[in-house]
């Protein structure tokens, strides 16, 4: 069998592709169970539920959600960006839908805002501002929600910076704009609320948003799970492409010993195309109760 519980599209999110792109692919690769995890975004899920039964893949209704976190051992309490996936929820709870539909307001005021801290750099090197033309051309390439990514693409296009890094390095990370803060209570009671499950995500990337910028130490990321999350959360994410394989075993052992849930995915941004390249156990697809049938 194989899984793949984390893929993004560019209907919800920042993937590439979008959804009648990813589930002709995901066919042609034998994927027999998949979940589209677009980040704060469900408003795409009755599309992947539609294509999951066209192709005949066993499909999990899921999401990424970003929340605020800090631990006052660390970082002397600052709070930090992580990640949770949340499967098998009701895609019609209310709560959930208002929820995220407030983020995407939020996400869009505060792209404006990054967008006027950028044009206080542009003018200090000389260079001529973003406008509102500037303004709709991105909104034009966003087709899920509207993030940092999108106005790097649009700076690249323009030639202003020569990728992506240089883009966040030279601009975005000076000009960024917090996002709306979501603790992990408010979002544990979302997705419980919706009858779904909530998946720490990536805990031990080193490149990403995870709890490597609290510690790089996977037995002190383990206690800072146990230590304030456990209540909240009903698993883990062990297989994932920046988990090497000590990583993956140490989390799936911490998963049993805790009585967690543990699952894995390719995070699949079609940059480049990695759907179903994770080595997912089959055992995984036990925890979940799926009203997909292949």
């Amino acid at each position: 069998m194989k899984i793949d519980l984390h893929i993004h599209s560019r209907n919800g999110s920042d993937g590439r592709w979008r959804l009648d792109e990813i589930f002709p692919e995901a066919a042609r690769r034998r994927i027999d169970v998949m979940s589209i995890t677009d980040h704060d975004a469900i408003h795409s899920q009755d599309e992947a539920v539609a294509l999951a039964a066209r192709f005949g893949i066993a499909y999990i209704p899921g999401v990424e959600l970003n929340i605020t976190f800090s631990h006052r051992s660390y970082r002397d309490g600052k709070p930090v960006s992580l990640d949770f996936l949340g499967y098998q929820y009701d895609i019609r709870y209310q709560p959930l839908i208002n929820k995220l539909e407030s983020l995407r307001r939020f996400r869009q005021t505060r792209a404006e805002k990054i967008i006027d801290n950028i044009n206080i750099e542009f003018a200090k090197e000389g260079l001529k501002k973003f406008t509102r033309q500037d303004m709709d051309e991105i909104q034009e390439s966003v087709d899920g929600s509207f993030g940092r990514p999108h106005i790097a693409n649009y700076m690249m296009k323009k030639g202003i910076v020569k990728d992506k890094w240089e883009a966040f390095e030279k601009y975005l990370v000076k000009c960024n704009v917090p996002k709306m803060p979501v603790s992990l209570e408010e979002a544990s009671d979302l997705i419980h609320g919706a009858g779904g499950k909530i998946i720490l995500a990536h805990p031990n990337d080193p490149n990403g948003t995870s709890l490597v910028s609290l510690t790089p130490s996977r037995e002190e990321q383990q206690h800072i799970i146990r230590d304030a999350m456990i209540p909240f959360i009903d698993g883990i994410e062990c297989w994932h492409p920046r988990h090497d394989r000590a990583t993956a075993a140490s989390y799936c052992a911490f998963t049993r010993k805790e009585g967690l849930m543990a699952t894995g995915g390719s995070d699949c941004h079609q940059q480049p195309v990695v759907m179903g390249t994770i080595n997912v156990p089959d055992w995984v697809m036990k925890q979940f109760v799926t009203e997909a049938s292949r």
